[in-house]
């Protein structure tokens, strides 16, 4: 695993390909007219892209367009608001993971309710939040779960430990988003011009490679699952490319040691016992029917949303347009904040804050000093 790991990020073997990928490019273009444009569909995605210097590599020959994979930014502003509205209350503890303090509400962040006195906790697992329950027993103890299809089984652990030790402080505000019918309305909207998908490693695992077939079959555009070391990343858009070429459609597995044909049946059924369909609000695209899973009504006594009334106005407009840059249809550069007003000592928005953020990325290995 080692010696694999070195190979993928191997110096030599990425000038090699990166030659080999703008080569390619080159005669899509001639074939076709435009350079190959691809999305890629993971905030890992978009910021491993940035990091290794993949993306400024192939700026000149290959559009990458961040899209709908950073699980914070695609969160829409009044569900950030609720879930900031949740400290309010006396006695809890809110629990989150690091990304979430730091996003800005429409009237402050977590971290900023974090200064003013309520119990905000950053964890690394939602089992921790479970445990925090048990050690307070007078307080409630609330986690805010958002994720895609990676990080939903581990919340589906936690409600499994809370429901069998009967942690009766303990509960969930669960806003959570799916893969695929992001894809689905972004395809069907047609403002976002793309010829393939850098499709998610890690939400692969779960759904394997078989849980992409519906864009061969019902909107013939190709696809790539593919990991996130330099080599990796090359490699996907080097076989994009060729399947265009080819006049091909599929959905290649460049992530074979990890991804299966039909997922990961354990996880697969966690999702199914814990969580049910529910409509999702996301930011910039609004509420798209059954694009979420909201906690099972078998467990009803963990969702927090049934235990606690929350009342939010409408969001406050601000020039950020995470929302847009999210969908593929603006860059970072784009918006008039970004490195001005909106930087990541002051995030505007969570494109900027997360670690997973196309801002924060472009930020950070992107700009032109």
């Amino acid at each position: 695993m080692l010696e694999m790991l070195e190979q993928t990020s191997n110096p030599e073997i990425s000038k090699r390909l990166l030659e080999k990928t703008i080569q390619h490019a080159k005669k899509f273009e001639e074939k076709y007219g435009h350079k190959p444009a691809f999305m890629e569909v993971c905030g890992s995605h978009t910021m491993a892209l940035a990091r290794t210097g993949v993306k400024k590599a192939l700026q000149a020959h290959v559009k990458l367009i961040s899209g709908p994979g950073c699980p914070v930014c695609v969160t829409d502003q009044k569900s950030i608001d609720a879930m900031i509205e949740l400290a309010n209350g006396e006695n809890r503890i809110i629990c989150t993971f690091g990304d979430m303090i730091r996003v800005p509400g429409t009237k402050r962040t977590l971290m900023e309710a974090k200064t003013e006195g309520a119990d905000i906790r950053i964890i690394y697992s939602p089992t921790d939040a479970v445990r925090i329950a048990e050690e307070n027993p007078t307080k409630e103890v609330i986690f805010l779960g958002v994720g895609f299809e990676t990080t939903i089984p581990i919340l589906g652990v936690a409600l499994k430990t809370a429901y069998e030790k009967q942690v009766k402080n303990f509960s969930m505000w669960v806003t959570t988003k799916l893969v695929e019918p992001v894809l689905r309305t972004l395809l069907d909207a047609g403002e976002v011009k793309v010829d393939g998908f850098m499709l998610p490693g890690h939400v692969s695992i779960v759904l394997g490679r078989k849980g992409y077939q519906y864009l061969v079959d019902e909107y013939k555009i190709p696809g790539v699952i593919t990991a996130f070391e330099p080599v990796e990343l090359l490699s996907g858009i080097y076989h994009l490319i060729d399947l265009l070429l080819e006049e091909r459609v599929d959905i290649i597995n460049n992530y074979k040691r990890i991804v299966t044909e039909d997922g990961n049946p354990v996880t697969q059924k966690i999702l199914e016992t814990y969580f049910k369909p529910c409509d999702e609000a996301w930011r910039g695209l609004g509420i798209i029917p059954n694009s979420g899973l909201d906690i099972h009504d078998n467990f009803a006594n963990l969702n927090a949303k049934n235990r606690f009334e929350v009342q939010v106005g409408e969001p406050k407009k601000t020039k950020c347009r995470c929302g847009e840059i999210i969908c593929g249809l603006v860059g970072p550069e784009d918006c008039k904040l970004f490195g001005k007003a909106c930087t990541p000592a002051n995030p505007i928005g969570p494109c900027m804050v997360s670690g997973e953020g196309s801002c924060a990325a472009h930020y950070q290995y992107m700009r032109e000093e």
